[in-house]
C-alpha cells in the first residue's frame, strides 16, 4: 500500500500516541505536561467530556424502552452483544458494530471494542486491585511462560502516583498479595453485603470479603463527586467516575502540548534501519481513507492489546519481516483473557427492616486466597481467582405482575421495600500464558480500509478447566456457609475475550529471544517505541488491570522523557 507522505515537515511532533483510552490518556496527560508537543491518534470519533448524550435518559425516553430489537443485534452487533455488557438505546454507540469492523474466529473470542476518543475508559467496570509480587514472581517460581523484568517495587510508587489522579474509593486491609492504596473513603456497604462479610470473618480465617476497590469518587476531588446513579457505561455528566475524557485527556489538553486526531487508524509504524528507530507512523484517514506519515522522536503504543498487536503486525520492513520487534516469532502469542461466569446466590434472611439509598457502583471483593502459600497450595492448579460481588433487595415476583398492581393492593404494594434480600458472587480466573492461543492476521480477508483482518485461535486449556471446578465447590460452600438460603449455583461457560481483559501478546521480559518489550515497555530493538497497554503483560493475573496498565504507562513516560533529554532516544 501506498502511503502519501508530501508535507510531512508539518506532520512533526515530539510524540506520538496511538489509542485514547486508559493507557493513551495516560501517555497524553504525562507527555504533554512533561512539555513534549504529543500528537494522539484515535481511529474513532471525537467525544468530549459531557457528550454523553444518554446520561440523562429515562426508560420512557428511549425508543423501545431502551431494548435493541433483535433483528438489529443479528444484523450490526452479533459478536459484541455475546460480551458482558448489554448492547441497548442507551449504550449502542459506544459499541462499534461487527458488520463494519469485523473479525475471525478459528476458536470463539468475544472482543468487545469501543472506536471513540475515550475508547474503553467510557465503558469499563472502574475495578482497581494492585498486584503484588506474587504475581510478579509466579512465572518465574513456576517455570511457566517467562520471568517479568520487574517486581513490584518498580511499580508501587507509579500506583501511588496514579491511583491519587484517579480517586480509589477502597479499604485498606494489609494484604501482602493485594496490596493497599491511598484510598478514598469506602463505598457504603449495604446491610446484606455486611452481613456476609461478618460471616466470612467467622468461619473462614484463609480468606477475607471488602469493599469494592472502584475508580468512583467517594467524595469530590477536582471532578465532581459519583452521583449513586449506576450509569457510568454511558458517560458520566459530573466526572463521577475515572475516564480519559473525564480527567487525562482535559489536563493533556490544558498543557498546551497536546493535539489530537480523530479518525485516525493507524496502520503501522515506521521503521529506519539507517537509525534503527522509528520515524513515524502511518495513518489512514477512517473517513476519507487519505494515507498520512506523522513523525516523532518517540511513539506510544496504547490501542488496546489487540489494537496494538495489529499495528505491529502490520509494521513490517526488510529488517523485521514479521512484524515491528518481532525477531522471534513471540507477536501475537500468549494471547491470555480472565476467565468466568462461575457464580452463586443466595437468600440473607432476618434483614426485611432494612433498606439501601441509591444505586452505588461497587460491591464486594474477595482477594485470591489459593496458591497463596504452602497452606492454601492446590494439587490440580497453579494461580487462583478473585470474587467479585454485591448485595441487594429485589422485587418480589408479584409485582412484576401487571393485574395485580391495580386497586388498594396495588396502592399498598408500592410502600413494601420489594423482595427478599439476596447477596452473590461471581469468580474471576486467571489465565496461563500459552504459546499456543494466538492472534493472527488473515492475509485473505481484510476491512474496509485494506488492513488484513485479525484471526483469534485461544482456548481454556486444562488449568482453567480445572480451576473452574474449584471455583463451582466454593462459591456455593461459601455462601451456604454464611446462612444463606436457597443458595444457586450458575454455571455458565465463558469463551476468551469475555473478560474484557485480552492480554499478553507484546509481552514484556529480560531476555530479546522470548519478549518483545524491556522492563521499561520498549521495543528491545527498537528503544524509541513503547507499548504500554495490556499487550505488554508477560501473565494475567487474577484481577482487573486496567490499574497497572496506568502505573506502566505513567513508568514508562517518566523514562522516555529522561532518555530523550539524555538523548538515547
Amino acid at each position: 500500500m501506498y502511503f502519501n507522505s508530501q508535507n510531512n515537515q508539518n506532520n512533526t511532533y515530539d510524540a506520538i500516541v496511538v489509542g485514547s483510552g486508559i493507557s493513551g490518556g495516560w501517555a497524553a496527560k504525562e507527555l504533554s505536561e512533561k512539555g513534549l508537543k504529543t500528537l494522539v491518534l484515535e481511529r474513532g470519533r471525537m467525544v468530549k467530556h459531557g457528550d454523553y448524550p444518554t446520561a440523562n435518559m429515562d426508560p420512557w425516553d428511549a425508543k423501545h424502552r431502551g431494548k435493541v430489537l433483535q433483528e438489529e443485534i443479528e444484523e450490526h452487533y452479533p459478536k459484541q452483544s455475546r460480551t458482558g455488557y448489554t448492547i441497548s438505546q442507551y449504550t449502542k454507540h459506544w459499541f462499534v458494530k461487527d458488520s463494519e469492523h469485523p473479525y475471525l474466529e478459528d476458536k470463539r473470542f468475544d472482543w468487545m471494542r469501543g472506536y471513540h476518543v475515550g475508547g474503553r475508559s467510557l465503558m469499563w467496570g472502574r475495578q482497581c486491585y494492585r498486584w503484588s509480587d506474587l504475581d510478579f514472581e509466579a512465572n518465574l517460581k513456576e517455570g511457566i511462560g517467562i520471568d517479568w523484568p520487574i517486581r513490584y517495587k518498580d511499580i508501587a510508587p507509579w500506583y501511588d502516583y496514579v491511583e491519587n489522579y484517579v480517586g480509589i474509593a477502597g479499604k485498606k486491609e494489609g494484604l501482602a498479595h493485594l496490596p493497599d492504596g491511598p484510598f478514598l473513603k469506602p463505598m457504603e456497604l449495604n446491610v446484606a453485603e455486611q452481613y456476609v462479610i461478618d460471616r466470612i470473618r467467622e468461619v473462614y480465617d484463609d480468606r477475607i470479603l471488602t469493599n469494592a476497590r472502584v475508580a468512583n469518587l467517594s467524595e469530590a476531588k477536582d471532578r465532581g463527586a459519583c452521583q449513586y446513579r449506576n450509569r457510568c457505561i454511558r458517560g458520566c455528566p459530573f466526572g463521577g467516575y475515572f475516564s480519559s475524557v473525564s480527567a487525562t485527556l482535559p489536563d493533556a489538553e490544558r498543557s498546551g502540548n497536546m493535539s489530537i486526531r480523530p479518525y485516525s487508524i493507524v496502520h503501522s509504524v515506521i521503521y529506519d534501519p539507517k537509525t534503527g528507530k522509528a520515524s513515524g507512523v502511518r495513518v489512514i484517514d477512517a473517513e476519507t481513507k487519505e494515507e498520512i506519515v506523522f513523525n516523532a522522536k518517540v511513539i506510544f503504543l496504547t490501542a488496546s492489546c489487540l489494537g496494538s498487536t495489529q499495528i505491529l503486525m502490520n509494521s513490517k520492513s526488510s529488517t523485521f519481516s514479521e512484524g515491528l520487534g518481532n525477531t522471534n516469532g513471540v507477536l501475537g502469542r500468549n494471547l491470555m483473557d480472565h476467565h468466568f461466569l462461575i457464580s452463586a446466590r443466595g437468600k440473607v434472611e432476618g434483614l426485611e427492616d432494612y433498606y439501601y439509598k441509591g444505586r452505588r457502583p461497587g460491591g464486594t471483593y474477595m482477594p485470591r486466597f489459593r496458591n497463596i502459600d504452602s497452606q492454601s497450595k492446590m494439587k490440580d492448579f497453579v494461580r487462583g481467582y478473585g470474587l467479585q460481588g454485591g448485595g441487594g433487595r429485589g422485587a418480589e415476583w408479584q409485582q412484576s405482575i401487571g393485574e395485580l398492581k391495580y386497586g388498594k393492593d396495588g396502592k399498598e404494594q408500592l410502600f413494601k421495600p420489594g423482595g427478599p434480600w439476596t447477596y452473590g458472587m461471581i469468580a474471576f480466573g486467571e489465565c496461563l500464558p500459552y504459546e499456543d492461543n494466538i492472534v493472527y492476521q488473515d492475509s485473505n480477508e481484510k476491512d474496509q480500509w485494506g488492513i488484513p483482518l485479525l484471526r483469534f485461535d485461544a482456548e481454556w486449556k486444562e488449568n482453567e478447566l480445572n480451576m473452574r471446578k474449584d471455583m463451582k465447590v466454593q462459591v456455593v460452600e461459601m455462601l451456604e456457609k454464611s446462612g444463606l438460603k436457597d443458595v444457586q449455583l450458575n454455571d455458565r461457560m465463558s469463551y476468551p475475550g469475555l473478560g474484557i481483559h485480552e492480554m499478553g501478546t507484546a509481552r514484556m521480559g529480560r531476555d530479546p529471544k522470548t519478549s518483545i518489550l524491556n522492563q521499561w515497555n520498549q521495543i528491545h530493538n527498537v528503544k524509541n517505541v513503547f507499548v504500554t497497554d495490556g499487550a505488554c503483560m508477560t501473565s494475567s493475573g487474577c484481577q482487573n488491570p486496567s490499574i497497572t496498565y496506568m502505573a506502566l504507562t505513567a513508568r514508562a513516560c517518566d523514562h522516555a522523557v529522561k532518555e530523550l533529554n539524555r538523548q538515547n532516544l
